[in-house]
């Protein structure tokens, strides 16, 4: 199947930018690489907090034990398999770490890598749903993200999660009728087993797929296998030398504790004495945290769901983990104003891309006079995400989170006068709102949000378009033609 249809461009202007957009592709490949190779450098240190696990569990398989941690049977040292955290992450760094050893630049170099192959995948996908002009605003913003470049000597799983994502959306949009769904499942695999939850994302196919139910049945169902062959090998190992079986990880049931213990909607750490106090492996640990985690929603279902807006706050309202890491690692190089500068200006930069994101849905509607009614719509939803928008920045406990809330909701009203989403944009406003929905369940940081950051980067690129030039056709391929 051949990329999909793009409209003609007009003029010679937009002429060349299409024929040459592979150049802009590379130049900005090149503009993200610079930055984020050198933080990865100077400000390399010993990996902290989940980075440490990361790092350890690489050097583990590096060394040949496998993901793994040494314990003390019978005064001897012994290799005790091990899942808690997930493999991915881990595995990719191992290899790497096996042919250029351990050095604690490997993984921040490797990292700056792969962000700048993000800022190239986000500009492939933003082609697909957006104008040339505006899919190289998103790539720029991706670039020049002061919270993705920061990221590069975090030892985390977020970056990489969320290109093997991006990744797979590109996939299904510009593959073939069974090259796409496979492709895409066996990214999305490798995103499991990154970050489990990104598994969520599999049904997101259908709104790629032509409306035909047979068709899409048997696409979903290619799509579905080629996730399970990354992710199977890993589960059976799981079931044969763990306690029992896991998917990936065994966070999941610890994360669902947390977040029906959690008062101010973030981390906290589990004790004991809230109810697992006796555990013989990792596996039990996890059911044994979920079974807790259900009993104490079960008791107080309302006052769980009250939690949510905490959650989500902690998640959408600012972006400071980098530099708290950064800081953790390395104290002296990071003095308080340093620090607090730092954190302002990821928070800043964040907040106006979670607008721009929220105006993806919103058209500039000009007035005519047989439009009044979509005029007048999209005229009340831009003063409406501006004066949230205002009140967000008032002050740092008002709800900013509203941003990533609006863009899903608002597309699936389908109100008058809105701009065209197509299979692109509706895949994008669906990983928006399918992590919102986990951080809601779970609990929130703002490091979560990194993980859609490429998705806001486009959609904010998206912003104000012009209104759909007409109501689409029935079915999930409701236009597959490229927004103005």
């Amino acid at each position: 199947m051949p990329a999909l249809p793009r409209s003609t461009p007009a003029t010679p202007g937009q002429r060349l930018l299409y024929e040459h957009a592979w150049l802009y592709t590379l130049a900005v490949l090149f503009v993200a690489l610079v930055p984020r190779l050198f933080v990865a450098v100077a400000w390399s240190k010993e990996p902290v907090w989940d980075g440490h696990y990361y790092h350890f569990g690489a050097e583990r398989i590096a060394d040949g034990f496998g993901y793994s941690e040494d314990v003390i049977i019978g005064g001897h040292k012994v290799a005790k398999p091990w899942v808690h955290y997930p493999v991915g992450y881990s595995g990719m760094l191992g290899v790497l770490y096996k042919v250029f050893g351990s050095g604690l630049l490997v993984a921040p170099i490797v990292n700056a890598l792969l962000g700048a192959l993000l800022v190239v995948v986000v500009h492939r996908l933003a082609r697909v749903y957006l104008s040339e002009r505006r899919a190289q605003a998103a790539a720029i913003l991706a670039a020049l993200h002061p919270g993705l470049i920061a990221y590069s000597p975090v030892v985390m799983t977020e970056p990489l999660a969320g290109l093997l994502i991006v990744a797979a959306f590109l996939a299904a949009l510009r593959f073939s009728r069974w090259w796409g769904p496979a492709i895409f499942g066996i990214l999305l695999g490798l995103a499991t087993l990154v970050r489990p939850s990104s598994l969520l994302c599999l049904p997101l196919l259908l709104l790629t797929l032509k409306f035909d139910w047979f068709g899409m049945a048997k696409q979903f169902g290619v799509a579905l296998v080629c996730c399970l062959l990354p992710v199977l090998p890993w589960t059976l190992r799981n079931c044969k030398v763990m306690d029992g079986c896991a998917l990936v990880s065994t966070n999941g049931g610890w994360n669902l504790a947390i977040g029906a213990f959690t008062e101010d909607g973030r981390f906290r750490t589990l004790r004991a004495d809230d109810g697992c106090k006796i555990v013989t492996g990792q596996v039990q640990q996890d059911r044994c945290w979920a079974e807790i985690g259900k009993k104490r929603i079960a008791d107080d279902p309302l006052g769980w769901l009250a939690k949510a807006p905490k959650k989500l706050a902690q998640t959408y309202n600012h972006e400071s983990f980098a530099i708290e890491y950064l800081h953790e690692a390395d104290p002296s190089a990071w003095p308080e104003q340093r620090r607090r500068a730092g954190r302002e200006l990821l928070t800043l930069f964040h907040r106006l891309l979670m607008i721009g994101a929220a105006l993806s849905v919103v058209a500039m509607a000009g007035y005519r006079p047989r439009a009044g009614k979509a005029y007048l719509t999209q005229t009340l939803l831009l003063l409406t995400i501006a004066g949230i928008s205002a009140y967000g920045f008032a002050d740092d406990d008002h709800p900013f989170y509203l941003l990533a809330l609006i863009p899903p909701i608002l597309a699936l009203a389908r109100l008058p006068g809105r701009p065209e989403q197509g299979p692109a944009g509706a895949c994008l406003l669906g990983w928006l709102l399918l992590t919102s929905l986990t951080h809601a369940v779970f609990f929130g940081d703002d490091r979560y949000h990194l993980v859609v950051t490429p998705a806001l980067c486009i959609l904010a690129a998206a912003a104000l378009r012009q209104p759909a030039a007409r109501e689409p056709a029935p079915g999930l391929e409701a236009s597959k033609a490229v927004a103005t």
